[in-house]
């Protein structure tokens, strides 16, 4: 290729470069106009303040992989048209090119210590729970459902209550229990902070709400806690699941997530909590009567006892009247008899002195 050919096609792509970079950037920014899917990168839309911080983490690690890969196709590109081979002569070779070196190694650590740092914020960001929570809600995740416990205090509140003993319960006001042929719902409100206690009767689990764009293990023997804002206007129905391969019934530990307008939540609220304390008194009553027919039947054997008792001393004061009766016969005859026998000697004494005459 003559000089003046190579050095057109280089002015050309000197040219054209920065032309096409512009129309690809207005490309992708008319595309995330029309469409919010493509600028959110597969992820759900966040209906949480917490889920939006991790859309901006992913979008982020999005970009700074998207300019790693066009720094290197750039590069690749450019070696293949200004370093082509054009004759047979070897071309000068350059060793221990330092800036070269210092730069892949110390453009690497930049790039990665930067993303660690963006993490570690957001990580801590979201895993705060220092916010004052609208609604306590313990995850209960079990081979294979879930139960959804509506407390009146977290459970590090409820500790610090009783003075630290972390043995400590918050009280449940209601409860939703699911199976795998039924899901349960949780219910929020929007606008509403909510906390959430995570517990495990059995193996690992993993709460897994996408449209949260967040998710937490659920640990037998370690009780993990984390707590989001519900944004407003979201209400609607949204899917929940196990996100840990627990078991042959892992895929149908699902369940539903509804958000509601604050009037309609409270209105629900205010039906869970009457329906809960007409089953409580309810079982209370059935415990108090359970109670006083334990005691009823329990008082029959002692009327038995007594009867018995009863019956016996009656019985040993009949015995004692017929012994008593048997020895006054006894007496009676023995006096007979020694009423005979003094009658039976005055008789040989009268004939005695009969005799003697």
């Amino acid at each position: 290729m003559s000089p003046t050919r190579h050095r057109n096609r280089r002015e050309a792509v000197r040219r054209w470069a920065p032309r096409g970079a512009v129309l690809a950037a207005l490309g992708l920014a008319a595309t995330g106009c029309a469409s919010n899917e493509f600028t959110r990168l597969g992820v759900p839309e966040p209906i949480t303040e917490q889920g939006q911080r991790v859309l901006a983490l992913w979008q982020g690690s999005w970009v700074a992989a998207f300019a790693v890969g066009l720094l290197v196709w750039g590069l690749i590109v450019w070696s293949i048209i200004f370093h082509r081979k054009r004759s047979e002569q070897l071309p000068p070779q350059v060793r221990y090119n330092m800036p070269i070196e210092a730069l892949y190694t110390v453009l690497p650590i930049v790039v990665i210590a930067v993303l660690f740092y963006f993490t570690a914020r957001d990580q801590t960001y979201l895993l705060e729970t220092d916010e004052q929570a609208d609604a306590n809600v313990e995850v209960v995740a079990f081979q294979w459902s879930w139960e959804f416990n509506y407390l009146d205090q977290s459970k590090a509140e409820a500790a610090e209550a009783a003075g630290g003993d972390e043995e400590a319960d918050p009280e449940i006001l209601f409860s939703e229990v699911g199976t795998p042929d039924q899901m349960p719902t949780l219910v929020l409100r929007e606008g509403d902070v909510v906390h959430f206690d995570l517990h495990s009767p059995d193996v690992i689990h993993s709460f897994w709400i996408p449209a949260f764009a967040f998710k937490m293990d659920v640990v037998p023997g370690h009780d993990n806690e984390f707590q989001v804002k519900v944004n407003e206007g979201t209400a609607g129905t949204y899917m929940g699941r196990c996100a840990e391969l627990c078991g042959a019934d892992h895929t149908r530990m699902l369940f539903q997530v509804e958000v509601m307008e604050p009037d309609e939540y409270d209105a629900w609220y205010a039906e869970q909590q009457e329906a809960a304390e007409a089953e409580q008194a309810e079982q209370a009553a059935a415990e108090e009567a359970e109670d006083a027919q334990s005691g009823a039947e329990g008082g029959e054997p002692q009327g038995d006892a007594e009867a018995e008792a009863q019956t016996e001393g009656e019985g040993e004061q009949a015995d004692g009247g017929q012994d008593g009766a048997e020895g006054d016969a006894q007496a009676q005859d023995a006096s007979e008899g020694e009423q005979a026998d003094d009658a039976a000697a005055r008789d040989e004494e009268s004939e005695d002195e009969e005799a003697g005459r």
